[in-house]
């Protein structure tokens, strides 16, 4: 379409490294198992498979399970073949990172090529700024409305889910009454519920009663908000992007066809969702696995 494939083979190796980082984290996190488990035999042997194995469906295992898990969540799927809410604490954190980050990991159905261009687009700018050159993305100059307009659809994902969530932790009438578990778990079942509903996932975490009044108004605004106030800023990129005329590219105008490019694409992806989700998945599966490790009930 566009006429520079080594570009797409650029965003593509940028969401290949993402989705096989996730691929092995959450396959690593299942197969050793857990460890508050005492005088239980986890390991892999040929009588049995080892690992965490509760939750998943003897038919798959643990392998095909946690890859399903990353494919689900990288794309808006929302089909599962194993429960994510019995996941170890890092194993069931990278599933909801991977909706966090936009689902712009090979794209959501509909909606992944443009969240991945946003990306691109703040690579382009970035990279621009490091130069010391005006910021140019397939012969467009990217100005400060391009910018503005990225920024906002970075912002209102991050802001609907965190928003909701936190309303719902501390309102033990309608928030937490509804969790089978408390604790940072709770908080992560809470998230999830909220990260894919924005995300236009569907998947669920489980452990949580959501068909409530609270949470299914609260969800169903969610999706509402984590999908149209996105596609309208994306919009207005596109309107802007097209009226404008192409310059021919100079020695000041970053490549976006090498192996910079796609180490930069990929260092703004994980930096942007770091920044943003980072304090409350510290809160939930993190500070859970550290709970975990420690031998402590969570």
């Amino acid at each position: 379409m566009t006429g520079l494939q080594r570009h797409g083979w650029a965003v593509f190796a940028a969401m290949s490294v993402l989705f096989f980082v996730g691929v092995f984290v959450t396959y690593w996190a299942e197969a050793r198992g857990n460890p508050m488990l005492a005088g239980v035999d986890q390991t892999a042997s040929a009588t049995q498979s080892g690992g965490n194995f509760e939750g998943k469906e003897v038919r798959f295992g643990i392998a095909s399970s946690a890859l399903f898990a990353v494919v689900t969540t990288d794309a808006s799927c929302g089909a599962v073949n194993s429960m994510h809410d019995s996941y170890t604490p890092l194993g069931g954190m990278v599933p909801l990172a991977n909706m966090m980050l936009g689902e712009v990991i090979f794209g959501g159905v509909g909606a992944g090529l443009y969240g991945i261009l946003i990306f691109v687009i703040l690579s382009v700018f970035i990279a621009g700024l490091m130069v010391g050159r005006t910021p140019e993305y397939m012969g467009k100059r990217i100005e400060a409305f391009d910018v503005q307009m990225a920024t906002l659809v970075i912002l209102v994902f991050p802001l609907v889910v965190l928003v909701l969530t936190a309303i719902s932790v501390v309102s033990p009438d309608f928030g937490t009454s509804q969790l089978n578990n408390q604790g940072p778990h709770g908080l992560s079942e809470i998230l999830y519920a909220y990260t894919s509903g924005a995300a236009n996932n569907g998947s669920a975490f489980a452990g949580i009663s959501a068909n409530t009044l609270w949470y299914n108004s609260t969800i169903g605004m969610a999706m509402l908000l984590g999908r149209f106030f996105i596609i309208i800023p994306v919009l207005a990129i596109a309107g802007n992007l097209a009226r404008k005329k192409a310059v021919p590219p100079s020695l000041g105008t970053f490549p976006v066809t090498t192996p910079l490019f796609t180490l930069l694409l990929v260092s703004i992806i994980v930096i942007v969702g770091a920044l943003t989700f980072f304090p409350v998945l510290s809160l939930g599966p993190i500070v859970e696995h550290l709970l975990m490790n420690a031998g402590q009930a969570f």
